[in-house]
């Protein structure tokens, strides 16, 4: 067992296993995955509750979420103070797991994983693809189930029985009860749970968080979020055993893995090589330049503020990387891009829930809607696709993109691999990636006749040319890299 350091804040960080010094892999980090038999057990609630009462009690916390949601990640990050990061085989490969964990939990004590779903549900006709239990195993991560038993009683013990024998490969250490009622039945489930109980969390309705038409409401649009977090760690810090869930986590074993490192991921120059190569080498150039600090950086304006908070961290650590100044700008209140400017990422959010604050800032959307006609290059995800529309259920957008969105009552979420239909800012014509897709918006038309950004399922998906890539694709740039070294090249062109 590792004994914790003393300091002011327990955490030595991921490091070596004893007697491993030379070997490629070997990293210790404590660990534990926060799962459930099933969505709604309160997950999200424990894990972040976990993550701020481990903070709160002097430990480091890295925080992580299983899948691409990038709304629970918002959370964690509140509760530990670090970014949140996601872990996802569909995304970013299998290989790529667990240096991803490593990379994002440099300088913590104690990791902890939230999962998605139920604990075995992953890719439909997968066997359980990008599950939490396939993440649980490729990082050799223990298990704590979450259960909501509030309309249970010794049936728990079946359940859960069942959950920590369906798969070998996944260690199930413990369950922590969510909802719990009276103390009679709560010690008739304990009776009846044959693992560790490691903490019994009972109702509290004022800890409820709200939620949309896609999900729970992003830690960045909550005024009260910091205060919530901060209760949720007290409420969890008074009813879950710290000290028992921490020596789960320092029971996972020793990772035969390497960090990610984001200017390692990115490919040589050589390797790259294209038709536009003959424009390349005064990009390259002043990108090499701009990571030594020999000239100033190309400036890649980031959307973020409350209608823009969904993006992955490592997307612009791979841009800073590249040799790009990442500076961030709100759509909603700032009035210009930023100085410099070189290049634009709008992200994924909820544009439709602010269309009307977009709209009022004209000034932003004007100078936006003249970079992208100017050839600045830009990447536009899901709810920067609709930034750039004509219109965005009759409310005028910037105008960059010949579409017009509406909301739909049809939720579209999909795991899908789409190829690339020809040579663009981004891609390359035949290459593939893996991405994913959550609206409930609508675009007419949906695709460039011409030139569009991806095919999916047979179907012409969004609109690109050698300087926009615009789609309701999210693709996770750690998976590939080549794409953060491409839009960096052309950035600083």
């Amino acid at each position: 067992m590792v004994t914790p350091p003393a300091r002011s804040e327990r955490g030595a960080g991921v490091s070596r296993a004893p007697g491993t010094a030379g070997r490629p892999g070997s990293f210790v980090l404590p660990r534990v995955m926060i799962a459930a038999p099933m969505t709604g057990q309160g997950k999200t609630t424990v894990a972040t509750g976990l993550m701020a009462a481990l903070r709160g009690a002097g430990h480091v916390v890295s925080g992580h979420k299983v899948g691409p949601d990038y709304i629970d990640p918002g959370y964690h990050a509140l509760a530990t103070g670090r970014p949140g990061r996601n872990l996802d085989p569909h995304l970013v490969g299998e290989d790529r797991v667990a240096p991803l964990l490593l990379h994002g939990a440099r300088g913590a004590g104690v990791a902890v994983v939230e999962g998605v779903m139920g604990l075995h549900d992953g890719r439909l006709g997968t066997d359980g693809f990008a599950s939490s239990a396939h993440v649980a195993a490729l990082t050799r991560t223990p298990v704590v189930l979450v259960v909501d038993v509030s309309r249970m009683s010794r049936s728990v013990g079946a359940l859960v029985a069942g959950m920590a024998a369906y798969d070998p490969a996944v260690e199930v250490a413990g369950v922590i009860l969510n909802q719990a009622g009276s103390a009679r039945n709560v010690a008739e489930i304990i009776r009846a749970v044959h693992l560790p109980v490691l903490g019994v969390v009972h109702r509290d309705a004022d800890l409820a968080t709200p939620s949309r038409h896609l999900g729970l409401v992003p830690a960045a649009e909550r005024a009260e979020s910091v205060q919530v977090v901060e209760r949720l760690g007290e409420h969890v810090a008074r009813q879950v055993d710290l000290d028992a869930l921490l020596d789960v986590a320092r029971s996972a074993p020793a990772l035969d893995a390497v960090p990610w490192e984001a200017r390692a991921e990115l490919p040589a120059r050589e390797a790259r090589k294209d038709s536009r190569e003959a424009h390349e080498e005064p990009r390259e150039a002043q990108r090499v330049a701009g990571a030594s600090g020999g000239a100033r950086r190309p400036v890649v304006a980031v959307a973020g503020g409350r209608a823009f908070t969904f993006r992955y961290t490592e997307t612009e650590e791979l841009l800073t990387a590249a040799g790009c100044e990442v500076v961030g700008f709100d759509p909603l209140t700032d009035t210009e891009l930023p100085a410099g400017t070189r290049g634009v990422y709008l992200g994924g959010g909820f544009p439709e829930v602010y269309a009307n604050r977009l709209a009022e800032n004209r000034s932003l959307s004007a100078d936006l809607g003249a970079a992208v006609r100017d050839g600045v290059p830009t990447v536009a995800e899901c709810a920067g696709l609709l930034y750039l529309s004509e219109s965005l259920d009759g409310v005028p957008m910037a105008g960059a993109v010949p579409a017009h969105a509406r909301m739909s009552e049809r939720l579209t979420l999909r795991y899908p691999e789409a190829t690339s239909p020809g040579d663009t800012l981004l891609t390359r014509a035949g290459e593939r990636v893996t991405g994913h897709e959550f609206h409930r918006t609508r675009l007419t038309p949906g695709a460039s006749a011409d030139s569009p950004a991806w095919e999916v399922d047979g179907t012409s998906e969004g609109f690109a040319s050698p300087t926009l890539h615009a789609s309701y694709l999210h693709v996770h740039w750690a998976g590939y890299p080549r794409i953060a070294a491409r839009f960096a090249d052309a950035v600083g062109s």
